[in-house]
């Protein structure tokens, strides 16, 4: 029987596009709503993995251009990301903001470290958040911003600090311990006589440009406060502890920085330790907000010091950081697991020490409580509770001997979320942000984002980095950890060889991985873009950008 030439005009004009389709079929999905989302910087896990978490829930998020985020020699372009917002939140279907104030003042995080902007400049930008919530108030704005950092040493900066913070850091780090410490009890005898002596170590025009580019920060921030208070401006303004310690010149700030926006209230605004995983948690509270939904959290840490744990790059107790990361990502701590919507489990060392995930410690050998960490695990997760896992028994990296734990015990695709990245605190809150949002996912997205996170907190950070780490002096040109140069493709190509093989051993076939590159955009070890190959249909972030 031959086929109605009609017919098949008709079907193949439908499946174009062609003709005019039914009413039924021009049923379409309603358009994605957007949110506008602004990193501090190019980093994968500050832009696109932070992103990704949201775009699972099926959310448009609208991101500069690469060329327009900052990087470590490229401090960014703050005046061209205004223009580009102002443009953009303009877009139809944008229902909220979630802005870094570091990008859009400095050009990115490293930027608001090494810049050369007059206070006028600088001052200049920040008025501008005041005129884009007057232009656009039906858009809520999620500010966060960072509280300069004050690192330990030169080489815990990773040269992101100005010249002379190579020979001085330390120096500099121990004269901000001191005055803060002033300040808060007073010195003894010896400590006055060690800070007038690092008064006269330390070069004065050194300590005069990093101290005057801190006071333009703070004056930025105290503005920031103000913009809230006077016009409300932002529906959230958080402010993020940059590397840290109990004194410093960071704690410092953050303590007259606190007071003075204490009248504001903390569903308003805070000064949080750490500043990587704000982006995920003000994301995490506008859809929050957009759902009208207050997620509760109950969280169980491992036995020993648990909650009173000052971890490291921290001035205070990480339960202290997890209730604050909680309240801004616009959820409630509650007292029992029982009606919570995250169950978050702290791996915190008994003996309330962090250490680094490069440590010989972190050889994968069972520690005392991982087997305690890993029954509380296995209990919530048997009784069908939504676990999710902060790794913060060590910093920079997983816990080897606990993925092991949770590999053998088939776990590691029965959690519901995970990190164990970078500085604890980094870690606990983007756990309790992805953790809040997993809940609205479908199965398959939430297995690619706890992927993504083994991926690159277990596979690369705890493992390929500190192996190819140890082996780069065998590769033949010139580089080094903290800036590769020739050797960049070699490093590429065996980190890749080696983050393959740690797949094929480690992960169950429910990753769905069949095969990854490793890159490094910012030409150094510490953090790596992981490419991955993955059998089916997977978002593809970078196609939605605008």
């Amino acid at each position: 029987m031959k086929s109605n030439p009609f017919i098949r005009i008709l079907c193949l004009g439908l499946l174009l596009g062609l003709l005019p389709q039914t009413a039924d079929a021009a049923k379409a999905e309603p358009p994605a709503e957007k949110i506008l989302f602004i990193p501090h910087d190019s980093r994968p896990i500050s832009s696109k993995q932070t992103a990704d978490v949201v775009a699972q829930l099926g959310y448009d998020i609208v991101v500069p251009p690469n060329d327009l985020l900052g990087n470590r020699e490229d401090l960014g372009h703050p005046d061209e990301l205004w223009t580009w917002v102002r443009t953009n939140i303009a877009q139809p279907g944008v229902k909220a903001a979630v802005i870094s104030s570091d990008a859009m003042i400095y050009g990115s995080l490293v930027g608001s470290r090494k810049h050369s902007y007059t206070r006028e400049e600088v001052m200049a930008r920040a008025e501008r958040f005041g005129e884009l919530q007057h232009e656009h108030p039906k858009v809520p704005l999620y500010v966060f911003g960072s509280i300069m950092r004050t690192p330990r040493t030169a080489e815990a900066s990773g040269h992101e600090e100005p010249e002379y913070y190579r020979r001085y850091g330390a120096d500099i780090f121990r004269y901000t311990v001191l005055r803060d410490k002033n300040e808060v009890e007073g010195l003894t005898r010896r400590e006055k006589k060690e800070y007038a002596f690092l008064e006269r170590l330390i070069p004065k025009e050194a300590l005069a440009d990093w101290m005057g580019r801190r006071e333009k920060n703070y004056a930025v921030n105290e503005y920031m406060i103000g913009l809230l208070r006077k016009k409300g401006t932002f529906r959230y303004l958080a402010l993020g502890r940059d590397d840290n310690a109990p004194f410093s010149q960071t704690h410092l700030e953050s303590r007259h920085l606190t007071q003075e926006g204490a009248d504001l209230g903390r569903t308003r605004f805070q000064t949080m330790a750490g500043i990587d995983e704000i982006a995920l948690l003000m994301l995490t509270r506008a859809v929050n907000e957009r759902r009208s939904e207050i997620p509760f959290v109950y969280a169980r840490y491992n036995w020993g010091r648990g909650e009173e744990t000052v971890p490291l790059y921290s001035d205070e107790k990480i339960g202290a950081s997890i209730g604050d990361a909680v309240v801004a990502a616009g959820g409630m701590i509650v007292r029992g697991p029982e009606k919570a919507d995250v169950v978050l489990t702290v791996n915190t060392n008994p003996d309330g020490r962090t250490y680094e995930a490069n440590a010989a410690l972190n050889d994968g050998t069972p520690r005392e409580g991982t087997s305690y960490f890993a029954d509380i695990v296995t209990d919530y997760v048997g009784k069908g509770y939504p676990v999710a896992i902060a790794d913060v028994a060590f910093a920079n990296g997983a816990d080897n001997a606990l993925m092991a734990e949770l590999q053998k015990r088939g776990l590691l695709y029965k959690i519901r979320a995970y990190a164990g990245w970078n500085t604890p605190t980094n870690s606990s809150g983007f756990a309790i942000g992805e953790g809040m949002l997993v809940r609205h996912m479908q199965p398959d997205a939430v297995d690619r984002l706890l992927t993504t996170r083994y991926l690159d907190d277990w596979a690369y950070q705890a493992n390929v980095r500190n192996t190819i780490a140890r082996q780069l002096t065998w590769l033949r040109g010139d580089g080094f950890y903290g800036s590769l140069g020739s050797k960049k493709d070699a490093v590429s190509a065996r980190s890749t060889r080696m983050m393959n093989r740690f797949v094929e051993e480690n992960l169950p076939p429910l990753a769905d991985i069949d095969e990854l590159e490793v890159t490094f955009p910012w030409n150094r070890m510490f953090e790596s873009d992981i490419l991955r190959g993955e059998r089916g249909a997977a978002y593809d972030f970078l196609a939605r950008r605008n």
